[in-house]
C-alpha cells in the first residue's frame, strides 16, 4: 500500500520514533509498504516517520547506484561510527523538488536488526548508501537535512513548502468538490 509522504513542516516529522519490538507480520507489512512507497515516490531511502509511522524503521535501495548492493530494511538502527567528511547534494521525499549540499560522514557504520530481529552491522565509505543512512536515521530522531543549512535557505525552503501543501489542499478540496 502506498501511503502519503508528510511534507516539511509538518510538525510530526519533527517527533522523535520509538523503537520496535515486535517483529512480527506488521513490521514486515510496514517494510513492504514503506518500499512500495518509496518506489512510487522515486526516492532511494524512506524512514517510517516521513509516512506517519513512529517506529525505528528506515528502507534504503540505492543498488541504482551500486549495483552490488540490494534493498536494506533496518530496525531500530544505530550509527556506531562516523569518519571523514564529504559533500553531498541532498534531497529529501518530505522536502520535494529541493536538493542542497550537505555535509555527511564519509566512512559510517549502523547496527540494525532485520525483520525476523536478527542483528547485523552494515558498514560503508564514501557511497551514496553512506549519505542515505545518515539522512534516513536522521529522520528517526526528527531531523531534516534542511536542518544543515543555513537558515536563510532553510527559511526560503520552508516557505515552498507551505506554499506546496497548500497547493495540494486546494487540489485535494476540488477534486473532492466533483
Amino acid at each position: 500500500m502506498i501511503h502519503d509522504i508528510l511534507i516539511w513542516p509538518d510538525p510530526r516529522l519533527r517527533e522523535v520514533s520509538q523503537p520496535v519490538t515486535a517483529f512480527d507480520a506488521d513490521l514486515k507489512k510496514l517494510a513492504d509498504d514503506m518500499f512500495e512507497t518509496m518506489y512510487a515516490a522515486k526516492g532511494v531511502g524512506l524512514a517510517a516517520p516521513q509516512i506517519g509511522i513512529l517506529k525505528r524503521v528506515v528502507v534504503i535501495d540505492t543498488t541504482s547506484q551500486d549495483q552490488d548492493l540490494t534493498p536494506q530494511v533496518l530496525v531500530n538502527p544505530v550509527i556506531t561510527l562516523k569518519e571523514g567528511s564529504q559533500i553531498f547534494k541532498e534531497g529529501c521525499l518530505s522536502v520535494p523538488d529541493e536538493a542542497e549540499n550537505v555535509e555527511r560522514a564519509v566512512k559510517v557504520a549502523v547496527r540494525a536488526f532485520d525483520l525476523s530481529g536478527k542483528e547485523f552491522t552494515l558498514e560503508t565509505d564514501g557511497t551514496l548508501l553512506a549519505v542515505a543512512l545518515q539522512h534516513e536515521l536522521e529522520h528517526l530522531d526528527g531531523g531534516l537535512f534542511v536542518d544543515h543549512l543555513s537558515s536563510l535557505k532553510r527559511g526560503l525552503i520552508k516557505r515552498r513548502m507551505v506554499r506546496l501543501k497548500e497547493a495540494k489542499r486546494r487540489e485535494a478540496n476540488s477534486a473532492n468538490k466533483e
